[in-house]
């Protein structure tokens, strides 16, 4: 596969995926709202903290109010990890490989770009309450079209590798904010308060379901656990790294428990390391230390992805 084309069908299924959990965030958050008690102040700001944008959104907005957030998150063209920018940039990665995907992932991507640009004209009238539910149900579609419409070769597995690899990311990324800033002081610890905003973590990771029915109390350290180290829910860090580290052995042909690529190896040792770290592990190193090291551990990652299929041509690999 040419190098173009795998990165173009990697980075189609990272942004789709990206827009959908950003998306569920501030869903979940506009949902929190209601039943948070009366005097409690809004949270905006966790949600900038997130997606990894805080400094350049304090630069240009100043406040995180919930008007210049929710714009900034969703429509913000200027921004390259508002929703409307991700799914542009996975309409543009789609129509590059059109002879590569089916014709159905493309109308996906594409009635997917067209309805973000019918509702960022109406933006000031949306109904955002079923606004976010209907991107989310639309990234759904297009993992759905494409898991059904392609065959399961290489190009299939470059966008199941993106879209996972993103999906870690991401689940790392709410479970160290709620650790370290949703509370507004400790003293809230163990509060209904805290249980509330536990249970909006679960549910920004669609596990709210998944997790009560593994476990009967909502426990930081049950949710943690869950989130980390669980290899059946498909938005659990574990699960995504098994099955990124999967495709990547079937683009490069290497078996399972071998590595020939610098981005096997990289993928190899990240999934080894949660693998065989427990939860009193990660806690006496510190949560945030760790997903902070996870993070950069991840991007490293996908450098390597990027140096091993786009940056050097495949037959230097063959």
């Amino acid at each position: 596969m040419l190098s173009r084309v795998a990165d173009a069908i990697y980075w189609l299924n990272r942004y789709v995926e990206r827009a959908e959990n950003v998306a569920r965030f501030v869903d979940v958050n506009l949902n929190l709202l209601l039943d948070t008690p009366v005097g409690t102040a809004q949270q905006w700001e966790p949600l900038i903290v997130t997606t990894g944008d805080r400094e350049e959104f304090l630069e240009r907005y100043g406040e995180a109010t919930a008007e210049n957030v929710l714009h900034f998150l969703t429509f913000d063209r200027k921004s390259s990890n508002s929703i409307l920018s991700s799914v542009k940039s996975a309409r543009e990665n789609a129509r590059s490989v059109r002879e590569i995907i089916s014709s159905e992932v493309w109308e996906q991507a594409n009635s997917f770009y067209l309805m973000m640009e019918e509702a960022a004209k109406d933006e000031a009238n949306l109904d955002l309450y079923s606004f976010y539910p209907q991107v989310k149900l639309a990234s759904h579609l297009f993992s759905g079209v494409m898991h059904a419409t392609m065959s399961h070769s290489e190009g299939w597995h470059f966008g199941r590798m993106g879209r996972l690899l993103e999906r870690a990311d991401k689940t790392a990324r709410i479970l160290d904010v709620k650790y370290y800033i949703l509370l507004p002081s400790v003293d809230y610890v163990g509060s209904p308060l805290d249980d509330l905003l536990w249970i909006s973590l679960l549910k920004s990771a669609s596990a709210y379901e998944m997790y009560r029915k593994s476990a009967k109390r909502i426990t930081p350290s049950g949710i943690t656990n869950f989130l980390l180290f669980n290899r059946d829910f498909p938005r659990s860090i574990q699960y995504c790294l098994l099955g990124a580290e999967d495709s990547l052995h079937q683009i490069s042909g290497t078996p399972l428990g071998k590595w020939r690529l610098n981005s096997e190896r990289t993928l190899g040792r990240l999934r080894a390391s949660l693998e065989y770290s427990t939860l009193e592990d990660i806690m006496a190193e510190g949560l945030h230390e760790y997903l902070d090291g996870f993070q950069a551990n991840l991007n490293e990652v996908d450098f390597c992805i990027y140096k091993d299929f786009v940056a050097l041509p495949l037959e230097t690999i063959a």
